[in-house]
């Protein structure tokens, strides 16, 4: 069934582990440099995300006793501990920014923007392109392929790169800038993002667009 598309906000419930925003914006959003190229200053080690293990912290379970002359026989209860929930495989949610083609960069820039704002670490987001590069990809590029991939891999840092890029691995959420290429193509590179996408696929386009590659992709 075709999905509703949404304005650009990311709500708190957005599943996932998050790091706790500082004072302002928690990260900045990787910006081309003008001017000449001239080598990306080195970038601090990624914050780590703290997740809550268990369904309640330790001593909080209601005990339950039994009455009658039998509950003296009774063992006393164990203290609650939390335990940790089996890891269930699922697939990641899909949600729709409505945005021309040419304005679907600036889309996904204000995706990005909010997801920082909201808590999420930049070495957790990927934004993919399907038409013209990223100006930050360009400038960095710039420099040669290694030193390229090679933010990639560090994974402290909003990453961008073509949706056609093999080395592009996996990242919680991944952002799609629906700004070109063919519908002959997209469909299969959709999909591909969406096994990328560990918990949310953002794709910034054409609802009607995203709708029609989406269900020719399934």
């Amino acid at each position: 069934m075709p999905l509703t598309p949404e304005e650009p906000q990311i709500h708190e419930s957005v599943p996932g582990p998050r790091t706790a925003p500082t004072s302002g914006r928690s990260a900045s959003t990787p910006r081309p440099v003008p001017g000449p190229p001239r080598p990306a200053a080195p970038r601090p080690a990624p914050p780590r995300a703290v997740a809550a293990v268990g369904s309640g912290a330790a001593g909080t379970g209601r005990q339950i006793g039994t009455s009658g002359p039998t509950a003296a026989n009774q063992p006393a209860p164990a203290a609650s501990v939390p335990q940790q929930r089996p890891a269930t495989p699922e697939a990641a949610q899909i949600q729709l920014i409505p945005a021309p083609a040419e304005g679907a960069l600036d889309a996904a820039e204000e995706t990005v923007d909010l997801l920082l704002d909201t808590g999420r670490a930049p070495g957790e987001i990927l934004v993919l392109t399907t038409g013209e590069q990223h100006p930050w990809a360009v400038h960095e590029l710039s420099f040669g392929e290694a030193s390229y991939w090679a933010q990639h891999d560090a994974a402290d840092d909003v990453f961008y790169a073509d949706i056609s890029a093999p080395r592009a691995t996996g990242r919680p959420v991944v952002i799609v800038a629906l700004n070109g290429g063919s519908d002959d193509t997209l469909p299969r590179a959709l999909a591909t993002a969406l096994t990328r996408a560990g918990l949310l696929l953002i794709v910034c386009g054409d609802p009607a667009r995203i709708n029609s590659l989406l269900g020719a992709s399934a």
